[in-house]
């Protein structure tokens, strides 16, 4: 009998807009299912491109662009997990660029796109990055400088390819729980 290929669910959003959250929400939840789950954040190349903030014209690391991926690590470590002889019978992808990747998009069986406000998405930003030992200064000057022009550019528009946008306040939201009934019936 020929395997099974797993379902594969896709999420994206903008920074800290509660992807990871979701997907570990969703693993966490379907505790008898072989769930495999991919995060893009563990992609990033070791030396990343530089970008040019487009109004301060102020030099960054770029880690809001797909050249800032090892993407054929990624793709490959992704073929692999949605591989019918893989044994995962879900697969969850995580990361800003899921939807904008025609590889990664055009293998998912389901979309979400998280959407949380720029505003919540900055102080969830600069609370997690000052726990990394940034400065409240460093933290908000680069999101303004690039990450939401890079959000308005390349993730923002492919919430259109998502069959469900969330709201990022997951933990008050049903959604998630419409999400997973979802799930429950696929598998």
């Amino acid at each position: 009998m020929p395997k099974k290929k797993p379902y594969v669910v896709g999420i994206a959003g903008g920074t800290c807009s509660g992807k990871s959250t979701l997907a570990q929400k969703i693993q966490d939840s379907l505790p008898d299912v072989r769930v495999a789950q991919i995060n893009m954040d563990r992609y990033f190349k070791k030396v990343t491109p530089n970008t040019v903030a487009p109004i301060t014209r102020k030099t960054y690391v770029e880690h809001n662009h797909p050249d800032s991926f090892e993407l054929d690590r990624f793709y490959a470590d992704f073929d692999a997990a949605i591989a019918p002889d893989s044994g995962n019978e879900l697969v969850v992808v995580e990361g800003l660029l899921i939807l904008y990747l025609d590889h990664i998009r055009d293998a998912l069986d389901f979309k979400v796109f998280v959407d949380l406000k720029s505003d919540e998405r900055i102080v969830r930003r600069i609370v997690k990055f000052m726990a990394r030992g940034q400065s409240f200064e460093e933290v908000t000057e680069r999101y303004l400088d690039t990450v939401r022009f890079r959000h308005d550019e390349l993730i923002e528009p492919t919430r259109w390819h998502a069959d469900l946008v969330l709201n990022g306040n997951l933990e008050r939201h049903q959604g998630v729980e419409a999400l997973l009934c979802y799930l429950r019936a696929h598998l």
